[in-house]
């Protein structure tokens, strides 16, 4: 049994104007590390069955473009006021091309490392009747050189974040992120990482770490109670040095451990349409609110709201500031019931 919705403490309810401030999110400066791929959509209509195989054939009406994987994140960032740096490595092809002009229309500043001997990351996602049909994924990985040039431009870039936001997609682009987490804390910068695989050892040393349900039971193994889940979770926090664990539990919220503490944040999601790209808005949201000054709870507070709104939307979506304003605003009469937190 893993499904567990801890019964653990919130803070008391603070005023939208308290919580989120997008004036401190416009000082914010955020860099963006990882996986950086491009997402593309075809849409289109199903009439009938193919009379070449039992599959529906999609007449395409409309195409859209848009950043994914860690370009989704700094996307998403930067649709919050943040200032983004994108730092990637993607292929010498019309589709890096593309997605360089994606990210900059976004007013991200993005060093895209290219690389002949690959393609860049793309996924293509057919849709027939606003259903998804099929996705079809092109990718091969970076040279080690180029992830070495990439480490020279890191170093450069680190000096002007506030928060670094290493986001693995599992695709190579992230191979010495120890030496990046090791190279940001040296200059006392906020590490956050969203990641991937059973090798978390790769990640000791950050501030936090942002699993997916998913995520965390493959590192973990599976939880009978709500206290073997709390046991885990700060077994894996303290074993990875981590200033704090989140775990994103999809519909049941996010739980938030901390040294000695965990607090759980229930859902905000009104309609479930699309889950892509939930982990790179809540881990952008909660770099830009870090990065602003928010303390963690705060940041994760105003990551779950944003969550809840790209859900809603399909695709891999960005939450902007009037609609979180509007959300934390709705959410606020609801509020009245969170516990009080003890004094820590």
């Amino acid at each position: 049994m893993s499904r567990v919705i801890p019964r653990t403490e919130s803070r008391p309810a603070l005023r939208t104007s308290q919580l989120f401030q997008p004036a401190l999110l416009r000082k914010a400066r955020v860099l963006i590390v990882g996986d950086a791929m491009l997402d593309r959509y075809w849409f289109g209509e199903v009439s009938r069955i193919s009379p070449e195989a039992p599959v529906p054939i999609v007449k395409i009406e409309r195409m859209e473009e848009r950043p994914g994987g860690a370009a989704n994140v700094a996307r998403n960032a930067a649709s919050l006021g943040a200032r983004v740096s994108l730092l990637s490595v993607v292929g010498s092809d019309e589709a890096a091309a593309r997605l360089q002009q994606l990210v900059r229309a976004e007013g991200i500043r993005a060093v895209l490392h290219r690389d002949a001997s690959i393609s860049t990351t793309v996924k293509l996602r057919v849709f027939g009747r606003r259903q998804q049909l099929l996705r079809l994924d092109f990718e091969t990985r970076p040279s080690r050189e180029v992830l070495l040039d990439k480490l020279a431009d890191y170093r450069r870039m680190l000096k002007s974040a506030d928060v670094v936001i290493l986001s693995d997609y599992g695709k190579g682009g992230l191979r010495h992120i120890t030496q990046m987490i090791d190279l940001a804390r040296a200059e006392r910068k906020m590490v956050l990482v969203d990641p991937k695989g059973d090798d978390y050892s790769r990640y000791r040393g950050a501030t936090i770490v942002t699993p997916n349900r998913d995520e965390f039971r493959e590192v973990v193994g599976g939880w009978s109670s709500e206290k073997d889940f709390i046991a885990r979770g700060q077994s894996l926090r303290r074993g990875l040095g981590l200033k704090a664990l989140l775990v994103t539990l999809g519909e049941e919220g996010m739980t938030l451990f901390e040294n000695g503490k965990i607090r759980h944040e229930t859902t905000k999601a009104r309609e479930v349409f699309d889950v892509s790209g939930a982990g790179d808005t809540v881990i952008a949201a909660l770099g830009a609110m870090l990065g602003s000054g928010a303390s963690t709870f705060d940041a994760v507070r105003v990551a779950n709201h944003a969550a809840g709104i790209v859900v809603g939307k399909l695709g891999t979506a960005v939450a902007t500031v009037e609609e979180l304003i509007e959300s934390l605003k709705q959410d606020g009469a609801r509020s009245s019931a969170i516990v009080p937190r003890k004094k820590d």
